[in-house]
């Protein structure tokens, strides 16, 4: 836990203060809230720039709206929920650092977010990395062939990586690291829902997993990215939207 100090700084109003306190539980203290550390005791980014949960809170407490703008250990935040769940106050810390996040202008947010997110945003398939519908569907073939050649018991099994299929169970999405980087560990997910039965497909479009637009705070890009994978799965009759992110 970090043995900074915390500096004071103005007594402006503070808009983020605000939001803070409507979002207490009902009869929630928030002063009394940052005396436990359960909180940080339990997060993984606790030590990074020398912050933790409780140090933002307090900060945010405080009103230093400008302090908590420039920091950068809110985008170190995986809202992972720990401290929700620790916490007995119940306050949703991540929904805090998400806000946090706002207080940004666009062009100040860390490049590589932005631009994983702007590059989402130019590609029906949602990758952030800038795989083409070409490319993944070139990917997904090859590698499927590579698994039947290499191991003839899933040739037997017939074993499948649909793109578009009409009226799948499941519409399954993908992180788009993989068919860009790491091809072979995209059969293992094939395997496994070969074996389990399951009815399945990707989608030509909207297959990307990855939304840096929600971990950007950016609510109209996430809304965008979100959409166009739940057109794709109600286009093509799927039952289930599975995100395996």
């Amino acid at each position: 836990m970090s043995e900074k100090p915390v500096k004071l700084t103005g007594g402006s109003k503070s808009p983020f203060k605000d939001m803070v306190m409507k979002l207490l539980p009902k009869g929630g203290n928030l002063n009394s809230c940052l005396t436990c550390g359960v909180c940080a005791s339990g997060c993984p980014a606790t030590g990074l720039d020398d912050m933790d949960p409780r140090k933002f809170l307090r900060m945010a407490a405080l009103g230093m709206d400008e302090e908590i703008k420039k920091s950068r250990w809110p985008w170190f935040c995986t809202m992972c929920m720990r401290c929700v769940h620790a916490c007995p106050m119940e306050i949703n810390i991540p929904q805090l650092v998400f806000n946090a996040r706002r207080l940004r202008p666009r062009e100040e947010m860390p490049k590589g977010i932005l631009g994983s997110c702007d590059m989402a945003l130019a590609k029906p398939t949602n990758s952030a990395m800038g795989c083409t519908q070409e490319d993944f569907a070139f990917v997904v073939e090859d590698i499927l062939d590579e698994i039947k050649e290499e191991y003839p018991i899933w040739e037997e099994r017939n074993l499948q990586a649909p793109i578009d299929k009409k009226g799948a169970e499941y519409f399954i999405n993908q992180n788009s690291r993989e068919p860009m980087i790491e091809p072979e560990e995209m059969g293992p997910l094939w395997k496994i829902l070969n074996l389990a039965g399951v009815d399945w497909t990707y989608g030509s479009t909207g297959w990307a997993a990855e939304n840096y637009c929600m971990f950007m705070a950016d609510d109209e890009g996430w809304k965008e990215l979100t959409a166009r994978s739940a057109m794709q799965c109600e286009e093509l009759g799927c039952k289930t939207f599975l995100n395996t992110e």
